[in-house]
């Protein structure tokens, strides 16, 4: 299992979630968007809209009528109701829930730092845990050591 640890330091979440999403939906994965703050939930679904109707990302909230059809469902809980193997955990909070997917992505911010410390040091120690941390470089992004 990996978990892809993204250091946000420039750009909010709202800026990385649409070019994981889509990356994710281009290999074939659904995706459980996750964060435990509703209004960052209503922002995350509107970032995955972007400006033009070619990079709509479609998507939904947990508890939708059609949320099992949703390749990417927008939730506040670790339940992939539509059936994800991915996970994005966008408010800097790991749950150990996200274990059970094929892939995390755990973004956090610099007043996250020590959880995400504690987080990292946790799963090197679990031998099915592939880490890898990523930071912002300029506008782009790169693996860091």
């Amino acid at each position: 299992m990996r978990v892809d640890f993204y250091h946000l330091t420039r750009d909010p979440a709202e800026e990385l979630v649409p070019m994981l999403a889509s990356k994710s939906l281009e290999v074939g994965k659904r995706v459980l968007l996750l964060s435990q703050d509703e209004a960052r939930c209503a922002a995350l679904g509107n970032a995955l809209w972007r400006d033009e109707p070619a990079s709509f990302l479609a998507h939904d909230f947990a508890g939708s009528e059609r949320q099992a059809d949703q390749p990417i469902l927008i939730s506040d809980r670790c339940e992939p109701a539509n059936g994800a193997s991915y996970i994005i955990l966008s408010d800097g909070l790991w749950r150990d829930e996200a274990l059970a997917f094929e892939r995390a992505f755990f973004l956090f911010t610099a007043d996250q730092i020590d959880h995400a410390r504690t987080v990292w040091r946790d799963l090197t120690a679990n031998e099915v845990v592939t880490p890898r941390y990523w930071k912002q470089d300029g506008g782009r992004w790169v693996e860091g050591p």
